[in-house]
């Protein structure tokens, strides 16, 4: 039965844009570091998107066709029971395995029983063991391009965005998106696959190693400094602005550098920053409401990171050449990742204005965001067979965007509209092999973001829109942060996320800046409310409802 749900709703959803991938079997799913980068409901021209980026950065058919990555109601989540499974068949075991991965995804509560999947050695040596050496091969070749790439792309995306808008032909603009397009963003996806995986990988490691010799807080402090002299393209926006308020950097300036980043950057249909003249008014009004001096906060930090870097080299003397070594290599790869990503972004503005200019030439206007990309291809080639779902494709996006954001956690099949009527539900967890329980009220815990320990007033907010409500000194409780978040922290005494790692956002940029923050809490926004008086202990991981 499960696998006709499965095949109904993917060969629907092609039609209605209903897509749930939680039906494909029973699986582990989450959405921790997905969510970050894609916080809205994706509309079907962003999720064809995300199927090429997926499709280029892991080129591996695996066995039985299980899916790595999904859908699930118009959500991303990523498939741990895939990790999980790879594990046992290599010895490991599947709590290990997934333990492993946790600075990216997150920790895994002890009394989930993970579901795996049943893969011999055998096949995976004969069918996935191949495809992943040349992955990994092809990373190495990618990662090498990686400066190349940053030297040039954002002159190639401001000639591309002006060769877009003045095709005035369909056959043209066709060519250019295939041509030209399409295969430069391929590779660009490439590219950042190759810098993700260099950061994360021995970061992750590099962790595990600092907690085995000292405690919480210092890992965090050594982990720290990553911005490096390059700086770190997601403080971009909040130094940027600090720079703009004291007259140091124009606001033509500020728009070039930090434009097309924002809360919604990964979802096509949302306009990007630069595109709102008033945009960069409503945050600077915001700013000078709290004056913060972003440099002294970062001054601030590096004297904590000086400071435990003086501890670890006393206690460690033998030790700290190499430790040095590692620092400066993480720091590197941090900055090289987050200036990928950045760029990448800008290439993904870029295809935002292909779709416009295919809206435009078409007459479907916005409606060409409830197309994939390929069905735009085809809409340019004379077939509009697909128009025709459009108004049905409205509908099911504007159902699931008035849903609740999904639980981090999925366990097996998941009906979001059944979860969402569910007056006992959590959004930490969602398991279909056990009824929902409560969690309990004594404490929050999550990850130990960044260390600092403060007390002060909530302040939730769903989306960083909403940042004329937020007071310095506050504590930011939010579903989770990405770069168009930014510029809130340097007012926050703290940060509270409900999705995130210690390689998240959230968890990157309050270090960065010094700000206690405790990630990855599961349910912190249902269990907190603006106005409430709470302890955040960011070396601990744990917030008090005082």
């Amino acid at each position: 039965m499960a696998e006709n749900q499965s095949s109904y709703t993917r060969n629907n959803g092609a039609l209605t844009g209903e897509w749930n991938d939680s039906l494909a079997g029973d699986f582990l799913w989450t959405n921790a570091n997905f969510a970050e980068a894609i916080s809205d409901v994706m509309t079907p021209c962003t999720w064809s998107m995300w199927q090429m980026y997926i499709a280029q950065v892991v080129p591996v058919q695996l066995p039985g066709n299980y899916p790595l990555a999904g859908n699930i109601a118009g959500r991303p989540y990523v498939n741990l029971s895939i990790t999980a499974s790879f594990g046992r068949v290599f010895g490991l075991n599947p709590r290990e395995a997934l333990r492993r991965s946790e600075n990216l995804f997150g920790r895994i509560p002890e009394d989930i029983e993970i579901p795996t999947i049943s893969f011999s050695f055998g096949t995976v040596l004969k069918i996935y063991l191949p495809g992943l050496f040349t992955v990994r091969k092809q990373m190495r070749v990618y990662a090498r391009q990686a400066q190349s790439f940053l030297d040039m792309a954002t002159d190639w995306c401001v000639d591309m965005h002006q060769r877009i808008k003045t095709t005035q032909d369909e056959a043209a603009l066709i060519s250019l998106w295939r041509d030209e397009l399409l295969p430069y963003f391929q590779r660009t996806c490439r590219l950042l696959r190759a810098v993700t995986a260099q950061f994360s990988g021995p970061t992750g490691a590099l962790r595990r190693q600092l907690l085995n010799l000292v405690d919480e807080v210092d890992a965090n402090a050594l982990l720290s400094n990553l911005r490096g002299e390059g700086g770190l393209a997601s403080l971009g926006p909040a130094m940027g602005l600090s720079k703009v308020s004291r007259g140091e950097m124009t606001c033509e300036a500020y728009l070039q550098h930090y434009g097309h980043r924002g809360p919604h950057e990964m979802e096509l249909s949302f306009p990007r920053p630069a595109e709102d003249p008033a945009w960069l008014d409503r945050q600077l009004a915001d700013f000078a409401k709290a004056p913060v001096d972003v440099d002294a906060m970062l001054a601030s930090q590096r004297a904590a990171f000086d400071a435990a870097w003086a501890r670890f080299v006393a206690r460690y003397p033998r030790k700290a050449k190499t430790m040095e070594r590692h620092l400066m290599q993480m720091a590197k790869a941090a900055h090289l990742r987050e200036a990928t990503r950045s760029e990448a972004t800008r290439v993904i503005g870029v295809v935002r204005t292909f779709a416009l200019r295919v809206g435009a030439l078409t007459g479907l206007n916005d409606d060409v965001f409830f197309l994939s990309l390929n069905e735009i291809q085809d809409v340019l080639s004379g077939n509009e067979s697909a128009v025709v779902w459009i108004p049905a494709r409205r509908e099911t996006h504007a159902r699931y965007a008035a849903l609740p954001p999904y639980p981090a956690l999925i366990v097996g099949r998941f009906d979001p509209f059944a979860w969402a009527a569910d007056p006992n539900r959590r959004s930490d967890i969602y398991n279909a092999h056990a009824p929902a329980q409560a969690a309990r009220v004594e404490s929050i815990r999550g990850f130990a973001g960044a260390a600092g320990v403060v007390e002060g007033i909530v302040r939730k907010l769903e989306t960083p829109e909403e940042s004329d409500q937020f007071q310095a000194g506050e504590i930011l409780v939010t579903m989770k942060t990405n770069v168009g978040w930014t510029p809130l922290f340097p007012r926050a005494a703290a940060v509270v996320t409900d999705v995130g790692a210690p390689l998240s956002h959230a968890a990157i940029v309050a270090r960065e800046m010094g700000i206690p923050a405790v990630v990855g809490c599961g349910n912190a926004t249902m269990r907190l409310k603006s106005g409430d008086r709470v302890r955040v202990d960011g070396g601990k991981g744990i917030v008090e409802i005082l």
